[in-house]
Order: C-alpha cells, then sequence, then structure tokens
C-alpha cells in the first residue's frame, strides 16, 4: 500500500500471512522494477529497469542491494522465505493455544489498560436493551478504535442469559483458500484469559464435509475477524465462553464466474451440515459474524479519493443498505445477486459469511442497529454496521 510514513514515501510491503516480520518501503523510482520479479523476467532485466528509473548506466551495487534486501526480508520465493514460511506453520500447528496476534496494536494488553479502552468503547455498564428471540448478531472486524460504535450496537444486545450458549463465530478469510473453510482446535486467547472450542461440533463439521475445511488452518494464527469478536464476548462473559471459530474464505469463484457459492459440492455439503447443526441446537447456539462491508478509495485500487458519507460514499452507502435489506429479509439469493453485480466492486470482505449465515439459517429475520463509513486512511473508505438476527 501506498507509504503512511510522510517524509518517506513509496511503496509499503509488507507479509499479511507474518513469516516474514520485515516491512518495507520502497521508494517511488524503484516501484517499478518490482515488476521484475515475476518469475519470468531476468536480472538483465531489472539492470535496464533500474537504468531507466535512474538514469545511471552504473547501477550494479544498486541492483545487488536491492535483490539482497527483498531476499534477506523474505519477500522472494526462495530458500528463506520457505524457510519462514515452514516455520510459521510449525509453530502454529504445534501451539497449544491460538495466541493474540493484535494484541497490543489494535488493543491494550494490560488488563487494566484493557478494561478501560473496553468500558470506553461499549460505553461503561449500560443495561442490555431488550434481545428476546436473539439468535445472532453481525458486528464489525475493522479496528475497534475506528468502529467501536457498530461493535456496541450488537455487543450490547448480549444480555446474562447468551452467557452459556456456544458462540458460532463466522469470520472473513482475507487470507484463505477461495470456497474453503478454516477450522481450528486451539481455544482463542485474550489478555482475558483462555476460551474454549467446542470440540463436538467442529469434529462433526470435518466428519461430514471434510473436503470443504482446512483443518488447523494457519490464517487463524494471523486473522482478526475472529479475535476482535473473542474480545468482546470475553469482556461480556469472562474468558471461557464456548466458540465454535469459523473462518469463511471468499466465494470468489462464484462472485467471478456466476452461479451460487452452493455449486460447488463442497461449499454445499459444508453449508448443509451447519444448517443441520443450527436446526438441532437451537437456542443452544448464538451466532457472530465478524464482517466488513465496502473497501473503496486509493488504498483499495480505486482511481478516487473516497471520504465518508460524502460524494462517491453517498451512492456506496445507499448500495450497501439495498445488501443489508436483503441480509434483514432473509434473502440469500437476492443478497447475492446484488454481491455478484460488476463482479462485487463495492469489495464486501463479508459476504461469505453473510451468505453462509444466511443459508443455514434461512428464517432468520434481522435489523440494523447501525450503519457507519469510516476513513481508516485519508483517501480510503470502510464500511460496516452492527446488526442483529432473530427468528
Amino acid at each position: 500500500m501506498p507509504s503512511p510514513v510522510e517524509d518517506r514515501p513509496g511503496l509499503l510491503i509488507r507479509d499479511t500471512f507474518r513469516y516474514s516480520p520485515a516491512v518495507l518501503i520502497i521508494p517511488p523510482p524503484l516501484v517499478q522494477c518490482l515488476r521484475c520479479f515475476d518469475g519470468l523476467q531476468t536480472q538483465l532485466d531489472l539492470r535496464a529497469t533500474l537504468v531507466k528509473a535512474t538514469g545511471e548506466l552504473q547501477v550494479g551495487d544498486l541492483e545487488e542491494q536491492f535483490i539482497d534486501v527483498l531476499a534477506k526480508s523474505g519477500f522472494l520465493e526462495d530458500e528463506t522465505f520457505l524457510r519462514l514460511k515452514e516455520e510459521r506453520q510449525r509453530e502454529f500447528a504445534e501451539a497449544p493455544v491460538r495466541a493474540p496476534s493484535h494484541m497490543g496494536s489494535a488493543y491494550p494488553e494490560e488488563k487494566a489498560e484493557l478494561r478501560e479502552t473496553m468500558n470506553a468503547w461499549m460505553g461503561g455498564d449500560s443495561t442490555a436493551p431488550s434481545s428476546d428471540g436473539l439468535i445472532g448478531i453481525a458486528a464489525p472486524h475493522v479496528s475497534p478504535s475506528g468502529g467501536y460504535e457498530s461493535y456496541r450496537a450488537a455487543f450490547q444486545l448480549l444480555g446474562p442469559r447468551y452467557k452459556d450458549r456456544t458462540f458460532v463465530i463466522l469470520g472473513t478469510s482475507h487470507y484463505g483458500a477461495p470456497e474453503r473453510f478454516g477450522l481450528t482446535r486451539k481455544p482463542y486467547v485474550t489478555p482475558w484469559g483462555e476460551s474454549r472450542v467446542n470440540l463436538e461440533l467442529v469434529e462433526e463439521l470435518v466428519q461430514k464435509a471434510p473436503d470443504a475445511i482446512a483443518m488447523e488452518d494457519y490464517c487463524h494464527a494471523v486473522e482478526h475477524s475472529i479475535e476482535f469478536q473473542v474480545l468482546f464476548l470475553q469482556s461480556i462473559y469472562g474468558p471461557d465462553i464456548r466458540i465454535v471459530p469459523i473462518l469463511v474464505g471468499s466465494y470468489a469463484h462464484s462472485i467471478y464466474g456466476g452461479g451460487k457459492p452452493e455449486d460447488n459440492e463442497n461449499v454445499n455439503r459444508f453449508l448443509g451440515t451447519l444448517g443441520e447443526i443450527a436446526a438441532r441446537e437451537g437456542d443452544r447456539l448464538l451466532w457472530v459474524l465478524g464482517i466488513d462491508m465496502a473497501h473503496m478509495g486509493r488504498r483499495y485500487g480505486d482511481d478516487f479519493v473516497a471520504l465518508a458519507n460524502e460524494n462517491e460514499m453517498l451512492a456506496v452507502g445507499g448500495r450497501d443498505r439495498q445488501r443489508m435489506e436483503r441480509m434483514t429479509a432473509g434473502d440469500a439469493s437476492g443478497f447475492w445477486d446484488l454481491v455478484q453485480e460488476n463482479q462485487d466492486d463495492l469489495k464486501w470482505c463479508g459476504s461469505s459469511p453473510v451468505y453462509t449465515f444466511m443459508k443455514a439459517l434461512p428464517n432468520a429475520r434481522g435489523s440494523v442497529e447501525r450503519y457507519e463509513q469510516w476513513n481508516i486512511d485519508p483517501q480510503s473508505v470502510v464500511s460496516f454496521a452492527g446488526m442483529s438476527f432473530r427468528m
């Protein structure tokens, strides 16, 4: 993405999988040189590009330095990268718990500071509104500092009566394989403590829809869409909540190729199994969707500067509401038709968890508690909402 460091312009690159801890800022003249690292061009092509970019004929030292920095940082597909990848995946596989990945950045590490922060985000010890018949909520997974009012709108609905339920958390998998569901048996840990996983339900999904599942999916190690939901749930009910953490990969083949997600045999089997569990378990479950909606502006590849609730974002807000109307009406097919328009040019990263929920609980009807747009940077906007669902 564009460098956020004012006195260091260029392209910031980092490894979202966190195989590499490095963060690099490539100066503007050298950005075009990254195209040479495509597996097809040679070092001579890189040298020619550097000569053109710098206007200098003697670029040998710069060439070697450029390659060396990328290689040592783990940004080239070579032995260094493969070693980093293997080490990180092995660490996650062998770990007894899913350690917090956003602690200290998205939320405080120390309990006292976290409690103070959560009280501010949740508005203190307010009494939960009436929530009879509640079967699920949708909350953002954007940084809570930017989306806390929508988090609050959703999580304030959870009164004491829901404490002993299993929370089935459907989170967006930003990095997982399309048409796959990432599961883990590892309990999520936050500064509040260690959660519990409903292993019986996890094993049922694995048994009945194995080809749809990435078991012990490494994406859990770096993904925030479930972590933030666990953080808020634990702040309400204490650390030992019981969860089923499911990362839902993009239904990309359906978005770009047409048809419905369940046309994929494996996806259909998983959705069917999830629906059987929902029908059988009933009010022993409470569903939590960790979803964001539109991603617009320069950060996300658009050719305009996006400003929350202004200009182009007014039309985006109208289209967001059209999709939410289909969600609240329980119209899964109508919702997906809107997602497929223009191959989801709104870039709703939460569309797959939403559709999964709607197919598993076709009788659910919803309400929009709060809708927001937030400038994640001066040129880009993310939209999200707090929603509730009842039967």
